[in-house]
């Protein structure tokens, strides 16, 4: 596993106030993206995050990436437990997707309130009602400035047919029109 950032490159990183930094964050809410939550632990220990960062690596084999910043709550978890589960949300789990965002400071094993959970192949906690679910061992974690590179074998998947995303974009939630 790579964890080492060169100084080389944290020396040039730009401050999140930085023009620069600002504009890209306004462009980058012009992508459209599903929203998903990574679910990882057992018991008591289960954590978990909303991400909009998750895209295929490859087909053979199965794997994904997302993104996770170094400060979320799940970022030891997810190093030490080596399995984690992607959700990937309806537009009826927006409530859930804030939950695991932390936006009503409820952590840990609290986030998983109000929704049924079930198991696949590694263990990870999966949302049965999910419109799908890729339930993955953590193959690489790499090191990037504020966040880390995971990069997910997936063991198992499911999805949930004739069901619609719930999409994140321009700073809200939205869905998708057919």
């Amino acid at each position: 596993m790579n964890a080492h950032v060169p100084s080389s490159v944290a020396a040039t990183l730009p401050e999140a106030s930085d023009p620069a930094s600002i504009a890209f964050r306004g462009a980058m809410r012009k992508l459209a993206g599903a929203v998903s939550v990574l679910t990882v632990g057992q018991g008591d220990a289960r954590t978990g995050l909303t991400a909009t960062s998750v895209s295929s690596l490859s087909v053979d084999p199965p794997t994904l990436l997302i993104s996770v910043n170094r400060k979320a709550s799940a970022y030891g978890a997810l190093l030490s437990e080596r399995t984690f589960a992607i959700n990937v949300l309806r537009p009826h789990h927006q409530q859930l997707a804030d939950r695991f965002a932390g936006r009503d400071g409820v952590n840990g094993a609290a986030r998983y309130a109000g929704a049924e959970w079930t198991r696949l192949s590694t263990g990870a906690p999966v949302l049965a009602d999910a419109l799908s679910v890729f339930d993955c061992e953590l193959e690489d974690a790499i090191e990037r400035h504020s966040h880390i590179i995971v990069i997910g074998r997936v063991v198992a998947s499911r999805i949930t047919e004739n069901a619609t995303p719930l999409l994140y974009w321009a700073g809200a939630y939205r869905g998708l029109a057919l």
